[in-house]
């Protein structure tokens, strides 16, 4: 585990969260959930000024063993997508943190954030 992980907050369906302290987060998935995808080969980019709202599935995932929908973990309004992802999707595993972000969104209910899990709390909960 790096620093850079216990700074994020996760979803239950393994989505993490870096709250930029601005009114926007940026989201990608947990390296607990690129493991089990595998050679991630393609991902499915939304729109920037799509709205999304949590819960709900906002893109897709590829990988050799499977497609894999990815859900919002908070509601809010996309203002940059990771465009490297089209022509690198492998970014996902090899920086699931850093390089392999998917979205950054202006949250439209900041106290979402709340609802989220701790580093600590979802590993604990893969662990299961």
């Amino acid at each position: 585990m790096s620093t850079v992980e216990k700074d994020y907050q996760f979803a239950p369906s393994h989505e993490w969260v870096k709250n930029n302290n601005d009114g926007t987060v940026t989201i990608g998935i947990s390296n607990h959930a690129q493991e089990l995808l595998g050679d991630v080969v393609f991902i499915e980019l939304p729109e920037q000024g799509d709205e999304i709202t949590a819960g709900e599935q906002f893109t897709l995932v590829e990988s050799v063993k499977a497609a894999s929908d990815v859900y919002a973990p908070v509601s809010g309004e996309i203002i940059e997508i990771n465009e490297a992802l089209e022509d690198s999707p492998e970014s996902i595993n090899q920086s699931a943190f850093v390089e392999g972000w998917i979205v950054k969104v202006k949250l439209s209910e900041p106290e979402q954030l709340e609802n989220l899990l701790s580093y600590e709390a979802y590993n604990a909960g893969i662990e299961e």
